[in-house]
């Protein structure tokens, strides 16, 4: 079979090749059925302040549950934070394939069932289908997972899901920046989990050390 004209030796690379990286990064936030739908959301509104950074948005039914009792939050004040919004039904959606390229993928928080769900692979839906393909593709996969306590299934499943390559980040708040409200908390492990991503600059403060601390 002849090579297309643009793999052939010595053929130089058009203009819209060569400005492929300037393409839009994009991120996966998918938000599901534990506590703490505000890290989800509070996802969503730094990349729309930072900008550069196409946001992918999935909420399972149970998440839609907890954003409406947790931020009486509508459908509509939430879409309006993403740049694309995919129904977790929706297994034909561009962020089911390999071949569409992301950053990566942050589930804020993470239930239980999801965790599983990805630990066995199951991609029963466009949430744990976009994670397997995050897995799959080497890419970078948050799980932001809430519960306590733990038993062995979960402490099992998240095993398994870093043995993968995934990354297990529960949304366990700092003291050590002394924060003055819940919304600092928040921002704070936001901004710890976007750090993992590289989109430029590190975005949380880094640690100074404590001055004056004994030496021995």
């Amino acid at each position: 079979m002849p090579l297309p004209d643009l793999v052939k030796p010595g053929n130089q690379v058009p203009q819209a090749t060569a400005t492929y990286a300037a393409a839009p990064r994009r991120l996966i936030i998918a938000i599901t059925g534990a506590t703490g739908a505000i890290y989800g959301v509070r996802l969503l509104e730094t990349l729309r302040k930072l900008g550069g950074v196409e946001s992918h948005l999935l909420v399972s039914s149970a998440g839609w549950l907890n954003i409406q009792h947790e931020l009486q939050l509508s459908k509509d004040d939430l879409h309006a934070l993403a740049d694309v919004v995919h129904s977790v039904r929706d297994v034909g959606a561009t962020i089911a394939s390999g071949s569409f390229a992301t950053d990566g993928m942050i589930v804020a928080p993470c239930s239980m069932k999801t965790l599983a769900s990805v630990a066995h692979g199951l991609s029963d839906n466009l949430i744990t289908r976009a994670a397997d393909v995050t897995l799959k593709e080497r890419r970078r996969l948050v799980l932001m997972v809430r519960e306590t306590p733990l038993n062995l299934a979960h402490l099992r499943n998240m095993t398994a899901v870093t043995e993968m390559g995934g990354v297990i980040f529960p949304p366990l708040p700092a003291f050590y920046n002394q924060p003055a409200s819940i919304d600092e908390m928040v921002d704070h492990t936001v901004l710890r989990v976007l750090d993992l991503f590289a989109l430029g600059p590190a975005l949380a403060p880094a640690w100074a050390g404590l001055r004056g601390a004994p030496t021995d």
